[in-house]
């Protein structure tokens, strides 16, 4: 005699979980909302206004136009951001291809070398190439004849500094790759040039586009670096700081600014349209790509990638070098006189706590927000106008300088009447800045990751009870039992 059904379980008068879903989504909309949108908002208002605040209409664009500096300087930035990304693209991709499609030695170790220049502020690399190539470099003679002060500085400075982010891009995307896709164009007789071509490229297409849009983006909104070594190649960041510092016209400096984000406007677009062709490229079963040993190539790939991190090693090693000799280059000696920051202006070494405090804040807080709003853009099916805005804001921050993103903090939040204006001067401040200033490169590497992600093996897990944070990092019930954390891979390094 079989068993009576068991009754079914009460239907929740509430779904709980769609509702916390939709609350995680307006939050995160929310904080870009309060932290970018507003902000950026008065500023394209201060445009439309003269110096006392009346309304004045386009006349700001009118007398900036006016003269053909600011075609020019238009013409050269987009110039810059087209030369500096086909040179970075290239290199980052080929880094990222020896790092995990080969089985060369000391692997981590050029990994970490290539994320050094993200602990170091971008002019860093254009004071060591004034120190190598300048006017009294110890190496200009390899230019032949040609300056470093302009374009040429300018490209490869931003090579050096923006590097570290187009390779983690692309790495995050190479790391993604299902084994058994390459085993059985291998058992087919597919060449390894056929192979590259339909399988490994595809795979990546996401994150190289990606990377190519962070690559162009900062490298037109990059000031620090034509400012050291631009000489009079004048860029639209330059030009911000010209109104806004040398001239104190913050209304003309808003009309450059906005230049710039109508840029972000256009990378959103052109994101929304790749997003709908990308598919997921790890599904529930995959199994890692582990590289078989080539001794030739893995040869090459060594060579190529050492030559890289030699060359990233050597112009920092520059710099540390030099702040340690009194006056470079007329005199060698050796002092630490540098390092009494006592000494210097800005507040000492209890600046330097500050700038520690400063950065444990937004990578602990940083990390947790855009990862959530990564995956809620991604994963999730709520609101979808609502996740569309957060996208839109998500890749905003690349065309908004340092400059002008703090000129918008200070018209939005020393605004009166501003019950947020409490936070202004303080530390919180300056991590909510920081976090919205970097907020695009971790956006655009966590969406890559998790396109790759195969959204069954994600529902599996949460349908069999898994919690949230071990759901997503792979812990739990898994579709292959041979591989029970196989799903972790996806998000965790190798």
């Amino acid at each position: 005699m079989s068993a009576p059904p068991l009754p079914a379980p009460a239907a929740s008068a509430v779904d709980f979980s769609a509702l916390r879903m939709k609350g995680l989504t307006l939050a995160i909309a929310a904080f870009l909302v309060l932290g970018l949108a507003v902000p950026l908002a008065l500023m394209v208002v201060k445009s439309l206004q003269d110096a006392r605040g009346n309304f004045v209409g386009l006349a700001n664009y009118a007398l900036y136009f006016s003269s053909a500096a600011p075609l020019e300087s238009i013409a050269n930035t987009l110039v810059i951001g087209v030369v500096s990304t086909i040179v970075t693209i290239p290199l980052a991709f080929l880094y990222a291809y020896g790092i995990h499609r080969s089985c060369m030695p000391f692997k981590r170790l050029f990994r970490g070398i290539a994320l050094i220049p993200l602990l170091t502020p971008s002019l860093l690399f254009a004071l060591s190439l004034v120190q190598l190539f300048g006017n009294q470099g110890i190496l200009k003679d390899l230019l032949f004849g040609h300056s470093i002060y302009g374009p040429i500085g300018i490209v490869i400075g931003m090579t050096f500094a923006h590097f570290p982010h187009t390779f983690i891009v692309i790495s995050t995307a190479l790391g993604l790759a299902d084994r058994r896709h390459f085993e059985a164009a291998e058992s087919l007789g597919t060449s390894r040039l056929r192979v590259f071509l339909t399988l490994t490229l595809p795979a990546a297409k996401y994150g190289l586009i990606s990377a190519s849009i962070v690559s162009f983006m900062l490298s037109i909104t990059d000031f620090g670096i034509p400012k050291v070594i631009g000489g009079k190649y004048q860029v639209l960041a330059t030009d911000i700081y010209k109104q806004v510092i040398g001239q104190q016209n913050f209304e003309m400096g808003s009309v450059v600014s906005v230049l710039l984000l109508a840029a972000a406007a256009i990378t959103f677009l052109f994101t929304r349209l790749v997003q709908k062709r990308q598919v997921a490229m790890m599904s529930g079963r995959a199994v890692p790509y582990e590289p078989a040993p080539r001794r030739a190539f893995d040869t090459v790939m060594f060579l190529a990638c050492a030559a890289i991190a030699l060359c990233i090693v050597g112009v920092l090693a520059v710099a540390v070098a030099s702040s340690f000799i009194k006056f470079w280059p007329y005199n060698l000696g050796l002092t630490l006189k540098h390092y009494n920051f006592d000494l210097a202006a800005g507040g000492g070494w209890q600046a330097y706590r500050n700038s520690l405090t400063l950065a444990t804040c937004t990578a602990v807080a940083g990390t947790a927000i855009v990862f959530l709003g990564a995956y809620l853009v991604e994963k999730s099916r709520d609101l979808p106008r609502v996740r569309q805005v957060i996208q839109a804001l998500a890749v905003t921050p690349m065309a908004v300088p340092g400059l002008v993103l703090g000129l918008a903090y200070i018209f939005f939040f020393n605004k009166p009447g501003n019950p947020l204006g409490l936070l202004y001067g303080s530390m919180t401040i300056l991590v909510l800045v920081t976090i919205i200033h970097y907020y695009s490169v971790t956006h655009f590497t966590m969406l890559t990751a998790l396109k790759q992600v195969d959204p069954i093996s994600r529902r599996f897990r949460f349908a069999a009870g898994a919690p949230v944070p071990h759901a997503l990092a792979g812990d739990g019930p898994a579709h292959d039992d041979r591989h029970p954390g196989r799903f972790g891979l996806l998000l965790r390094p190798r």
